[in-house]
Order: C-alpha cells, then structure tokens, then sequence
C-alpha cells in the first residue's frame, strides 16, 4: 500500500501548479510592495528546497538546473541579482511535475528508514526519516503556495 503522505504531495504539488498555471510570464516576475520575491521565485526555490529535502539530504542523486541555487536558493531575491538566464513557467512547472514523481519513486520503499544523523532544519525541526522529510515538505511548499495566492490577489489589483 502506498504511503498517505504521496497522496497529499500529489494534491499540494496540484495545488502548487494550478497557482502557476494562474500567472503570466509578466506577472511572475513582479513583486508586490512590501515584499522580496516575485512568484516565479517561490517556484524555484519550491523546487530547490524539495530537491535537498527529498534527495541531498537522504543521499540521493539531484536534478538541479545550473543557475538555480544562486536564483532560488534561502536567502536569495530577484531583488539584488541579475541571473543571465531565468527559467519559464514551463520549464518550473515541468521540473515541479517530474520531480513528485521522482520523489515516489525512489522513496516509496524506504519511508522509515532512518538518517544517521538526522538534519535538522534552519527552523529547528529534526528530521530523522524520509517520511518526516516528506511531512515538512509539504508544510514548506503549502506557506509557499499561500504566498504566491496573496501576491496574485495584490498584483490583481494594480
């Protein structure tokens, strides 16, 4: 039987697409007052972030783009960087989409094992098997979600 947690990242990771699929090339890269990121950031760094928690950190091969890590990475902001190359939208959401899949893939059978030594977050959370990776996971790419759903309500209104 499959784990329950790749039901709700399938249903996040759905959820996280439809937003993309909400925006224009234009409109992903404006940033509402206020803020430091625009909505294809949060793209990319959704995508990041979920390549270390799914795969780096479980000692698992990556699939990172060149470029991405200086663009998306904790920290980062289109707000003090010119990358010679940003991703589309079409190319965010195609690697969003394969990287679920990969992610059953390789982690359906070893949910429980556990990580010696476990990795704890910059929030503090301690992390000691791929289902709590997964479990964060999804509580990081859901406050992202919600951001890029506020920043389609304040750029609708320009």
């Amino acid at each position: 039987m499959e784990h329950y947690l790749f039901d709700q990242m399938a249903f996040v990771r759905s959820q996280t697409l439809r937003a993309a699929g909400a925006v224009t090339e234009e409109a992903a890269d404006q940033i509402p007052d206020g803020f430091r990121n625009s909505i294809r950031w949060n793209l990319g760094h959704i995508y990041v972030v979920a390549e270390r928690i799914y795969f780096q950190y479980l000692g698992l091969p990556m699939r990172m783009p060149e470029g991405f890590r200086e663009q998306f990475d904790k920290g980062t902001s289109p707000l003090n960087q010119s990358p010679s190359s940003v991703p589309t939208l079409a190319e965010l959401t195609e690697l969003l989409s394969s990287q679920e899949e990969r992610m059953r893939q390789l982690l359906s059978n070893r949910m429980q094992e556990q990580l010696v030594p476990p990795y704890t977050t910059s929030l503090g959370v301690t992390l000691a098997t791929p289902e709590q990776f997964v479990s964060f996971s999804l509580f990081h790419e859901g406050m992202h979600l919600a951001t890029m759903k506020a920043y389609l309500t304040l750029l609708s209104r320009k």
